[in-house]
This record gives structure tokens, C-alpha cells and sequence, in this order.
């Protein structure tokens, strides 16, 4: 990382403590230690307040650093999806494995009180989860794994997904649809064979 070097030679040059240039530029000694020992990165505002006290375009601040950043973007970005990727399988699996229980244990409300609050949240992550893909332009199966997985699909390849894509977007919706529909119908199910139960 060479960016870390940058920061202490302009630094040193300016023959500034990392106490004083942190004072300068509003940020911790702490901040200026872990940029120069490559622990961290400048955020852009430090970055943009770097290069205007050392009298640097941000071009020659940050020089061969560029790659180094964007790999650092992409892991964060890939930790990101895998997290909430982890919590939307978790959130489902126990949507799909907690009705019976409830309804043993709760009455209807019971059930609808526990139940409720938990589909809204698995909709808030998997909406968080389609933005992560959007923003990242990963969309097919074959997009996803590549990216979760720290690779980038060729230009064939990624045209050859691209033009999957509505394809497998209507097979999603209809395959939800039908998940849907029989979790639903599952649940009447259970539900009504519970009642038939504890009526007898």
C-alpha cells in the first residue's frame, strides 16, 4: 500500500507531528497512525483535506493506490452480501419451521404476533439483499456465486448471463408465487389440523 508512505513522506516533509496533521485535517492521531502503517484508509473527505494541505492533486495522493482501494471496496462489498445473505436464509428457515410450533403453543393471535414482525423483517433484508446485487450488478445465480465468491464473471460470460436475465426473472416470480402459495396453503393446513385436534 502505498498510499500509507505518501501520507508520512508529505507529512514529514511538512515536518508535522501525526498529532499536528491529525489537528489540520479533523481526525484522530489514531487515524493518521493507521493510515500510515496501512491499517486503514482515508475516507474521501480526508483524502480531499490531504491533498489540498499537501498542495497534491488527489491523483498523486492516492497514485497506485487505486487498485489496492477498489479491491478493499469489492471485499467490503462481498463481506456485505454474504452477512445478509446468511440472515435472510436463517430468517426463512425459521419462517418456514416455527408455524407449527406457534400454533401449538400460541392461539391465532399468539401466532400472528410472532409471525408478523418476522416476515416484515425477513422483507426488509431480502429488500436490503437485492440492493446489494443491484448495486453490485449481480443478478443470475451464476452472477451471484461468482461474486460472492471474490471473482468477476469475463465479458462472454457476463453477456451470456445478461441475456438470462429476464428469463430467470420471470421464472423467480413465479417460482415465489408458488412458495408462497404453498407455505400459505401449509399453514391453513397445520392450522386447521390443529384446531381439529384440540376440539377432540
Amino acid at each position: 500500500m502505498e498510499l500509507g508512505g505518501q501520507i508520512k513522506r508529505y507529512r514529514t516533509r511538512l515536518g508535522l507531528s501525526q498529532e499536528e496533521l491529525a489537528d489540520r485535517i479533523f481526525v484522530t492521531r489514531q487515524s493518521v497512525s493507521n493510515w500510515e502503517n496501512g491499517r486503514t484508509y482515508p475516507d474521501l473527505q480526508s483524502l480531499l483535506r490531504l491533498s489540498d494541505l499537501f498542495g497534491l492533486s488527489l491523483d498523486e495522493l492516492i497514485k497506485g493506490d487505486i487498485e489496492t482501494m477498489k479491491e478493499e471496496i469489492n471485499r467490503l462489498e462481498i463481506q456485505k452480501m454474504n452477512r445478509w445473505g446468511g440472515i435472510l436464509a436463517l430468517l426463512m428457515l425459521t419462517l418456514m419451521l416455527l408455524p407449527a410450533p406457534l400454533l401449538k403453543l400460541l392461539d391465532t393471535a399468539g401466532f400472528l404476533l410472532v409471525m408478523a414482525p418476522l416476515f416484515l423483517v425477513g422483507m426488509a433484508v431480502a429488500l436490503k439483499v437485492e440492493k446489494i446485487k443491484k448495486d453490485n450488478d449481480v443478478h443470475t445465480y451464476k452472477e451471484i456465486l461468482a461474486f460472492s465468491e471474490g471473482r468477476r464473471l469475463d465479458e462472454l460470460d457476463k453477456a451470456v448471463e445478461k441475456g438470462k436475465r429476464p428469463y430467470q426473472a420471470l421464472v423467480a416470480a413465479l417460482s415465489s408465487a408458488l412458495l408462497a402459495l404453498l407455505a400459505a396453503g401449509g399453514i391453513a393446513l397445520m392450522y386447521i389440523a390443529f384446531r381439529y385436534l384440540t376440539r377432540s
